[in-house]
């Protein structure tokens, strides 16, 4: 895929639509491999995974009812520090405030102190899930429920500006609120699915760089939660942004300072068959035009994978000893699964095909690892 195009856009979200050339439900699809929702749903993502044409209507089903559910047994509390001048004292003083406004002369002294709130970053982020998810659902029923939700969120004291991906990052589910794990879950890809809601148009026009780098994230971890789930139960273990080391035998003062570091995408151990595969995920065309033919792979990926395997030889590790690459890129309408041996270990290059249906995507990443 030498490179990812857009439609022109449309503000009504179509499971028919295009982003570039690669179907929204197979967007939505990769989203919901990426998301914690399917590392935690069970058989609930099972059911999401088999319609990916309904994904936004079923996350928001499931949305509703975690916040029906949580709302039933009361809305997590949280703490939040407030500041505020007050006729006695609460929590700490703050002398400074204090002495630079001449509170005490007027019988008022300048506290701060942790006061318990239902307006935690964590139930403002689903309120505003459950706004976002209401504008790409089809059903008017659900567009509905998941809109009094919120309305009664905030009715409830849920009112504050919702946090950004980056903040809900640094939050933490403590033993007592466990129960918000999968709200929040669904509360995120309800957030992702909100995003590409652009209908097939009859022009193509090239995505951004920003939109681009996004789908290439995106493609990484969708396959890095796909075994992840898929695969545990068969006793792989999967080990997503696992760091390499050198060989170093010998080294000066500044090598370190400048030497790159190897970092994989995916590392798929399945150690009772003694079976290890480096995946590297790239989001370009597998081949490229040549020198002295019309397509070729490309040599920086190939020298890439080579150094993954061949680097970790001879240390002890018998599965490094044998482990296989597998350069995995994304595709539409195209086929490519080419093998070759090198040095007694497999290094295979394939392709998924984005443009296919949701059952043969699955078969075609379970193909890669033998499992198909």
């Amino acid at each position: 895929m030498t490179a990812v195009a857009a439609s022109t856009a449309s503000t009504t979200p179509a499971a028919a639509g295009y982003i570039g050339r690669i179907p929204v439900r197979n967007l939505w699809l990769l989203m919901l491999y990426a998301s914690d929702l399917f590392r935690s749903g069970g058989n609930k993502a099972v059911a999401l995974e088999d319609n990916p044409d309904d994904l936004p209507d079923l996350v928001a089903e499931l949305l509703a009812h975690a916040v029906e559910e949580r709302r039933r047994r009361r809305l997590s509390l949280g703490y939040y520090v407030r500041d505020e001048v007050l006729n006695r004292v609460r929590g700490r003083i703050d002398v400074l405030r204090t002495e630079r406004h001449q509170l005490l002369s007027r019988g008022l002294v300048a506290c701060r102190f942790d006061e318990l709130s239902i307006d935690t970053p964590r139930n403002r982020f689903v309120r505003a899930a459950l706004e976002s998810i209401a504008r790409v659902v089809s059903r008017k029923d659900l567009v509905h429920r998941c809109r009094a939700l919120a309305n009664g969120m905030k009715a409830m004291g849920v009112s504050g500006q919702a946090p950004t991906r980056a903040q809900m990052s640094a939050d933490r589910f403590g033993r007592n609120d466990a129960e918000d794990r999968f709200m929040v879950a669904a509360a995120q890809l309800a957030f992702d699915l909100a995003l590409p809601t652009e209908a097939s148009g009859a022009n193509l026009l090239v995505l951004p760089d920003r939109e681009v780098a996004w789908v290439r994230r995106l493609f990484e971890r969708a396959v890095g939660g796909f075994y992840a789930v898929t695969l545990s139960p068969q006793g792989w273990k999967v080990k997503c942004g696992a760091t390499l080391g050198w060989q170093i035998e010998e080294r000066t003062e500044g090598i370190d300072r400048i030497l790159p570091s190897m970092r994989t995408d995916i590392v798929l151990d399945h150690p009772a068959r003694g079976r290890r595969i480096v995946i590297d995920t790239k989001f370009n065309a597998i081949v490229t035009s040549g020198w002295y033919r019309e397509e070729t792979l490309r040599s920086g990926y190939v020298y890439q994978i080579y150094a993954y395997l061949r680097s970790q030889v001879g240390q002890g590790d018998p599965m490094a000893d044998t482990a296989s690459g597998l350069l995995l890129h994304p595709a539409v309408g195209e086929t490519v699964d080419e093998t070759v041996v090198i040095q007694g270990q497999q290094v295979r290059f394939a392709t998924v095909d984005l443009a296919a249906g949701a059952g043969e995507v699955r078969q075609q990443l379970l193909k890669m690892v033998g499992d198909g």
